[in-house]
């Protein structure tokens, strides 16, 4: 068993440290991050400039792009094996709805599954790291029972963690995503030299967060589980296109 573990939030952050050591005893680990956070870069590649990968003194690489840079690098020749399963985290606060969308550490996942790999995302519902070992323990369970059945296909999974102390204990519901209202307004500020400066301003309020989403898992008090897809095609609306456009 050969793993890739990868994250956002950069090397150094405690949730990669904590997934790694849950993966400990599960196969052989090769990890591969951010040298910085790269938070909300969603599958962006880096393109327009070469990249570099450095070793950490722990033994991580990293790599002066994005989540996916370095799950792509890995993927295309710099492990130069194929990893037989592909997991992402734990981050700094959740990814549900559409802020998987935005997600560096669904991307770094996404860009495994891309490849036909088996691929796991972890996140914490908050920000903080708190009641990280429980994330950790919960993050090594998922993967045991992930395991037992079998990788012979890959698949693309969202896992949301509450924050709390028992989090291995908690129930886990498979879910869906849900949908927040739009983002609040842009923060308008003005920097030392006197410019204007804005910054993104926070996500929205959760719009849909009906039982069977992956907002309602968590409020409630339970692990959520997302299977996720690419696809991306609206195909309920392929047949009413072709007749509008001609085509």
């Amino acid at each position: 068993m050969r793993i890739l573990i990868s994250n956002d939030d950069g090397y150094l952050a405690p949730g990669l440290a904590a997934l790694v050591k849950a993966c400990e005893g599960l196969g052989e680990i090769d990890v591969i991050a951010p040298e910085q956070n790269a938070s909300g870069t969603s599958n962006s590649l880096t393109l327009g400039r070469p990249l570099n990968v450095y070793r950490a003194a722990n033994g991580f690489r990293y790599v002066n792009g994005t989540p996916s840079d370095g799950v792509h690098l890995a993927l295309t020749g710099l492990l130069g094996y194929r990893p037989d399963l592909v997991v992402s985290g734990i981050n700094n606060g959740a990814n549900m709805g559409d802020d998987t969308l935005y997600s560096g550490t669904v991307a770094a996942a996404t860009e495994g599954y891309l490849f036909g790999i088996p691929s796991i995302a972890f996140s914490q519902v908050e920000k903080g790291w708190g009641e990280l070992d429980a994330a950790a323990r919960t993050a090594r369970s998922v993967i045991e029972k992930v395991l037992e059945g079998g990788l012979e296909r890959g698949f693309l999974l969202n896992v949301n963690i509450p924050n709390v102390a028992d989090a291995d204990k908690l129930p886990r519901r498979i879910t869906r995503l849900g949908r927040r209202h739009a983002s609040e307004g842009i923060i308008e500020q003005i920097n030392p030299r006197g410019e204007t400066i804005y910054w993104i301003g926070p996500a929205g309020d959760a719009r849909d967060a009906g039982e069977g989403t992956d907002f309602h898992a968590t409020a409630n008090g339970q692990v959520s589980i997302t299977p996720l897809q690419v696809d991306l095609t609206e195909h309920a609306s392929l047949a009413s296109w072709a007749q509008r456009l001609g085509a």
